[in-house]
């Protein structure tokens, strides 16, 4: 592939061929490796004219900046180019000049990790894989299970015995062989970790997998070409283990080195308090420690992240913040996108947005600013959290007098 170069450890910097390595074999699983593309070579036949003439409407218009090989995508799934919807009512309500709204809930299996999973199931194929295998909260897993069974790949996916039963629902639907294992999400991962050494299946953990995090950067080319190219000056991400903020920051980096923008927005990393080990590692000025998964954000209840120097580069490279939101935050914001903007987010798909309210109450982010928040997941995949957000309809008797003694009008 003559527009990859290697791969970069980002704990030691080491330079490493491009081969199916994972982490960089002097530091271990904790070398999380960068891909390093030839950006000079990409140009030759990816720019904005070429995207223009591309009619393609899903991320694999963005295949000349992925880890794979040259072929037809139209058989998968159709992942991304979800709609950037300009703010009709939050953003006023913020006193914010512009606000956009990302929804990747609309993705095939209703979330961002879609991206992820599209391209790490394309490599499985690529590679002759027969099984792909991942442990998650929920989403990753969905994703990988649905992607797969698209291209008849098997699955075997690992989630904590707390994983929502509409996520679950979806990986039995999908056809995937589930452990729903006692334990938090660490003991879910090692378990994963250890079966996928023993079995030799394809590993989709964002945490280990460079790639991974190559396919979630789509939703930031994704954002930049739907804003013309001049992307706004915060994008607001929802953070668990590292790898979509991570993700985020790359894609935009991409284009800068590509010369198709003409900077990188300002990125605001937004945890739970109940799960926030990079927010207190930020206040604190330490290093990452183990922090407890106390959220209803299932989705981005990640005590021990797996990818913290993507993610703690993204904020620190790009002049950003970090900042935490309460349970109650995330609950009231489900509420409010909902009867604002119409766009029905679960607990950590509105985390973001959560953190975009909490950041313009303490100002850290101006008025005279203009936002990109990224819904990251649909309500539908949590309704129990969903229904402790909007509460219980009114019952009514079948007749107009009822009716108007109910109060509800």
């Amino acid at each position: 592939m003559k527009h990859i170069v290697g791969y970069r450890c980002t704990i030691c910097g080491a330079e490493l061929p491009y081969d199916e390595r994972m982490t960089c074999p002097r530091c271990g699983e904790k070398g999380i490796l960068d891909i390093v593309f030839d950006y000079n070579y990409i140009k030759k036949g990816f720019s904005r004219e070429s995207l223009a003439k591309d009619h393609n409407n899903s991320m694999w218009r963005y295949a000349p900046l992925m880890p794979l090989k040259p072929r037809d995508f139209s058989p998968f799934l159709r992942v991304g180019w979800t709609p950037l919807y300009p703010s009709r009512r939050l953003g006023a309500e913020l006193g914010l000049r512009a606000l956009y709204i990302k929804d990747d809930g609309i993705n095939p299996t209703a979330s961002l990790k879609d991206r992820a999973s599209g391209v790490a199931v394309a490599k499985a194929v690529e590679l002759g894989y027969d099984t792909i295998a991942c442990s998650s909260t929920g989403n990753a897993a969905s994703s990988c299970a649905g992607n797969a069974a698209r291209m008849g790949v098997k699955t075997v996916i690992f989630v904590p015995q707390r994983a929502p039963e509409g996520k679950v629902a979806q990986l039995m639907i999908f056809g995937a062989k589930v452990v729903s294992v006692k334990g938090d999400y660490k003991a879910t991962f090692d378990l994963s970790k250890a079966a996928i050494e023993k079995y030799g299946w394809y590993n989709r953990n964002a945490g280990i997998n460079p790639i991974l995090t190559e396919g979630k950067k789509t939703v930031a080319l994704e954002i930049a070409e739907q804003l013309s190219w001049q992307p706004t000056d915060w994008v607001c991400v929802s953070v668990g283990d590292g790898c979509t903020i991570g993700g985020v920051y790359n894609g935009f980096k991409d284009l800068y080195e590509l010369g198709m923008i003409e900077r990188i927005p300002k990125i605001l990393g937004v945890q739970s308090t109940g799960c926030c080990p990079f927010v207190d590692a930020a206040r604190e000025k330490r290093g990452l420690i183990p922090a407890e998964e106390n959220t209803l954000a299932d989705s981005i209840a990640v005590g021990v992240p797996r990818n913290p120097v993507k993610a703690l580069r993204a904020v620190s490279e790009s002049g950003g913040k970090w900042i935490a939101v309460s349970d109650e935050e995330i609950l009231d914001t489900m509420r409010v996108l909902g009867r604002t903007e119409g766009v029905f987010g679960e607990p950590a798909g509105v985390t973001a947005t959560a953190g975009l309210r909490r950041a313009v109450k303490e100002g850290l982010i101006g008025s005279d600013e203009t936002v990109t928040v990224i819904s990251t997941g649909s309500g539908l995949k949590d309704v129990k959290n969903a229904l402790r957000a909007a509460g219980s309809p009114t019952l009514c008797e079948p007749n107009l007098s009822a009716l108007d003694a109910s109060g509800i009008l």
